[in-house]
């Protein structure tokens, strides 16, 4: 078994010692039966995970060598739809296994609305809140209400809420603290969704045809392909077939058949850059983008409001106007950009690991020479450096 045969970018090397976890059951002794050492505050992370979680596969660049270490493969299975409540509310979970589109379209063929603009994401449930999954201006940090997980270092199962989880964009207190100990101390074992049903009170009542009406468009590219103004609700039918086209026109929708699609999405994450310099005092988003770089704010979770202290561009943007164009390859691999989307890198079919490392280097060092702006890659990298 390879990690080439478990991942949406088909690289990666052998794996040495395979585990599957069917129920939760499993996945709860698995973890118990490898514990992380509690080693102290201040400690240097592990120079290597020591043992790894796969379920989708649609965010992990594993190097040629593959991983010596255990794996455990996430296969568990099951979701729980709750009644609604009094205001339309309908809690929903999904162990972490599940794949995540395949809940996102029963969602909304149960009518409620909530997750319709995250359709097409590849993937599973578990590693949505790990990462705060986010696209066309919504994200799993909207509607999620509780996440249960294995504490690692105590062993314990724990029931974190969005105040616990700390979500930012593209992260959460489940990545950071990976990071900072160099492997996954809280594994997700269910996620908990608050959805809208029906007649619900809060923007998601049924339209004049009957049709379950969604929440507000957020995203402009979307309210166009919707025809529509920004913040108009539409019937979340609408906008998943929506999300689903304008997606799988960036290759973003997977397809053994298309090499565009054989990739972890978007590669980099859009920079987030500071407005506040200390020797100078506050700055502007002009002061600090390229000149013409789209600015957009940066919402805090919690209030619904913008950071003022910051501003998110466009990595896409940094990509193709520091000379990658779509298409672009590095030293004649068979890895290259994709020729729908800058932000993607993809294996053409025979591509190494390597050959997307070598890709990403380049890219990276190009947008820094350009603009003085370090991308950071958005998947899980394992046995490699950029």
């Amino acid at each position: 078994m390879r990690f080439a045969d478990l991942t949406t970018l088909r690289v990666g090397g052998p794996i040495a010692h395979p585990h599957e976890a069917r129920t939760r059951g499993e996945l709860v002794d698995f973890a118990r039966a490898h514990p992380l050492a509690d080693r102290g505050e201040g400690a240097a992370p592990l120079t290597a995970p020591d043992v790894l979680f796969v379920a989708g596969g649609s965010n992990l660049l594993v190097a040629d060598e593959g991983f010596d270490g255990p794996v455990c493969l996430i296969r568990t299975r099951g979701i729980d739809w709750q009644d609604a409540d009094a205001d339309g509310t309908v809690r929903v979970t999904a162990e972490a296994g599940e794949d995540w589109d395949g809940l996102v379209a029963q969602t909304v063929e149960r009518g409620l609305s909530g997750l319709e603009a995250l359709s097409g994401i590849p993937g599973s449930v578990g590693a949505t809140p790990v990462q705060n999954v986010g696209a066309y201006g919504a994200e799993v940090a909207d509607c999620l209400r509780e996440v249960l997980v294995l504490d690692r270092v105590t062993g314990q199962e724990r029931v974190l809420t969005p105040d616990e989880l700390g979500f930012g964009y593209r992260t959460s207190v489940l990545k950071r603290s990976a990071a900072a100990l160099g492997a996954v101390r809280f594994v997700v074992l269910a996620v908990t969704f608050a959805l809208r049903a029906t007649g619900s009170e809060a923007g998601a009542g049924a339209g004049a045809s009957g049709e379950v009406v969604g929440a507000a468009v957020r995203y402009r590219q979307l309210a166009t392909a919707l025809d529509v103004d920004l913040g108009a609700h539409v019937p979340v039918e609408r906008v998943r077939a929506a999300v689903l086209e304008l997606r799988a026109s960036k290759g973003m929708v997977l397809d053994a058949a298309d090499h565009d699609t054989w990739s972890a999405g978007s590669f980099f994450t859009n920079p987030i850059l500071p407005l506040v310099d200390d020797a100078v005092g506050r700055v502007t988003a002009q002061d600090v983008l390229p000149e013409g770089a789209p600015a957009y704010p940066v919402l805090d979770h919690r209030t619904g409001e913008a950071d003022p202290d910051v501003v998110k561009t466009s990595a896409a943007w940094l990509i193709e106007h520091a000379g990658f164009s779509r298409g672009y390859t590095a030293g004649g691999t068979a890895a290259s950009l994709s020729t729908k989307h800058t932000l993607a890198l993809t294996n053409r079919g025979t591509a190494a690991a390597q050959d997307i490392v070598h890709l990403a280097r380049r890219i990276r060092a190009g947008v820094e020479e350009a603009f003085g702006i370090v991308l950071v890659p958005e998947p899980n990298l394992v046995g490699i450096d950029l």
